[in-house]
């Protein structure tokens, strides 16, 4: 399960990095005004069906009836389930792609209701918004083929194929800026082009593998295919809570004044570095091996992957909010604050980011419980409880906003995220499917302790070393996140939260043949 987790981590910390690249250009060229503003709600919507999709419900259906027909019945009988359902998502993706061009100026009335009293902003987010939406269709039959992958333990390619996303963004921000209206007309045909590339690049990687997909094969309602929508539909509120949050972000930051959607948007990329190299990565890597534990009626060694992934998810993702929230200012700054980006804006986002940082271990548990309930074929439950907190963030959203306008927003999904997490975590222990383990019991407090060391630490040395300017804030930036890994990783092996002979032991383990 490490080594699973390491690839994909690595290769999305990669196209994290090189995210960050891509909005530091989008920051620098086109700040936080209007056209950013239509550019970030036109890229919200198939963003939204890919995480939904990509790292969600089509996966937690997929995956585990895909890994299981390929242990019980061959490859040849889980190759026929890809190919139908890949068939069944391009037919109704495609009919929803069309509907959704045709009626764009509808849709976006709903999406950004605030950009209805900016005629000229609404106007740019529909064109934008056309330009994109077919992404939707090629980044979800990526997932899709992602999701074999996944079931045959091949996990590169798919964590890698998202780095074109950034690279083909950047390019056409660069090269295509000169020929097209805006610079956002430039960044949507990127986002296009880069779900061309993907799906080619799994495509590849799946035949290499030795399971060529045939995408036209005649669509055929199998009982295992009926297996998989039935468990997918409903999940894709369960698995998709925190994403569906973020789009009510959006639509209530349509409401604020110009410059909030974009605020959001900036913070949010910050914090999902952590999310994503960290939460997806283990939901990823444990479900398929949960998934063939549930199956195999082996409970003992289930309960061991499932607490296993919460300690590694928490290991790393407890000094990552904490350095996050306690260091937004800085953060904002080095990594935004040039040509269109001004301190002004760099102030507003750094605020949202510190309140989304309160909520990102809440966010990467959900990630890590979510297997526990997908494995065992249980969407309904995820579903009930994403409900519930999809309506206690609109409900914070509609009171927090009057006060604190978009950091009450992103305060907002960081409440309805534990609220997620911990209701996730209670039904799993009271149907005994999550028992925490000794170890785990042992070690939650050690880190919890050795976070609090390094925030003192951090807390005293960002007094010495901000505010900072020019060139030395890249290096006390550097020199701040540097200090505080250091310190909280020395914290925890001396606390007992961290055993290098363990870690040792697991990766010479991964290594043998």
């Amino acid at each position: 399960m490490l080594k699973s987790i390491l690839t994909v981590g690595g290769w999305t910390m990669a196209s994290r990095v090189l995210g960050f690249g891509r909005d530091m250009l989008i920051a620098a060229k086109v700040g936080a005004g209007p056209m950013a503003d239509a550019f970030f709600v036109a890229l919200k919507l198939p963003n939204l069906f890919r995480r939904l999709f990509g790292e969600g419900a089509f996966n937690a259906a997929f995956v585990p009836a895909f890994s299981g027909m390929l242990a019980v019945e061959g490859r040849a009988a889980a190759q026929q389930l890809a190919e139908r359902m890949a068939v069944l998502m391009s037919l109704w993706l495609s009919a929803l792609t069309v509907l959704g061009m045709i009626f764009m100026p509808y849709l976006m009335a709903v999406l950004a209701p605030g950009f209805s009293t900016d005629p000229a902003k609404f106007q740019l987010a529909v064109e934008l918004t056309r330009i994109t939406f077919p992404y939707l269709l090629l980044i979800c039959l990526t997932a899709l083929v992602s999701g074999v992958l996944n079931g045959l333990e091949k996990f590169a390619a798919a964590a890698a194929a998202p780095v074109f996303f950034n690279l083909l963004s950047m390019a056409s921000l660069l090269a295509l800026a000169p020929f097209v209206a805006t610079p956002a007309h430039a960044l949507a045909w990127g986002v296009t082009a880069s779900g061309v590339v993907q799906l080619g690049i799994v495509l590849w990687a799946c035949a290499r593998a030795g399971m060529a997909l045939n995408l036209f094969r005649l669509p055929r309602l199998t009982p295992e295919v009926r297996l998989v929508l039935k468990r997918m539909l409903p999940g894709l509120v369960g698995a998709g809570v925190t994403q569906l949050n973020l789009a009510i972000d959006v639509i209530i930051a349509s409401l604020l004044p110009t410059g909030a959607v974009s605020y959001l948007y900036y913070a949010d990329r910050i914090g999902q570095l952590p999310l994503g190299v960290i939460g997806a990565a283990v939901g990823t890597a444990v479900l398929p091996l949960l998934s063939r534990q549930v199956r195999a009626g082996q409970p003992l060694s289930a309960h061991r992957t499932a607490n296993r992934a919460i300690e590694l998810a928490l290991l790393f993702c407890l000094p990552a909010a904490l350095g996050q929230a306690l260091a937004a200012g800085p953060i904002i700054e080095v990594l935004f604050m040039r040509g269109a980006f001004g301190a002004a804006e760099a102030a507003a986002t750094a605020a949202a980011l510190s309140a989304y940082a309160l909520g990102l271990p809440a966010y990467v548990l959900v990630k890590v419980m979510l297997p526990g309930f997908f494995a065992r074929g249980d969407t309904a439950t995820p579903v009930k409880i994403g409900f519930a907190a999809v309506g206690l963030n609109l409900a914070l959203n509609l009171v927090l906003m009057q006060a604190l306008a978009h950091v009450g927003v992103a305060l907002s999904t960081a409440l309805a995220a534990w609220f997620n997490a911990l209701a996730l975590g209670v039904v799993l222990y009271r149907r005994g499917h999550w028992l925490p383990d000794r170890q785990l019991r042992r070690r939650l407090p050690r880190l919890l302790a050795a976070t609090a060391v390094m925030a003192g630490v951090l807390w005293l040395l960002g007094m010495v070393l901000f505010p900072a300017s020019g060139l030395w804030r890249y290096g006390a930036l550097a020199l701040l996140v540097g200090t505080g890994l250091a310190v909280y990783f020395a914290a925890a092996w001396g606390f007992g939260a961290l055993s290098l002979a363990e870690l040792r032991q697991t990766l010479r383990r991964r290594r043998k043949p």
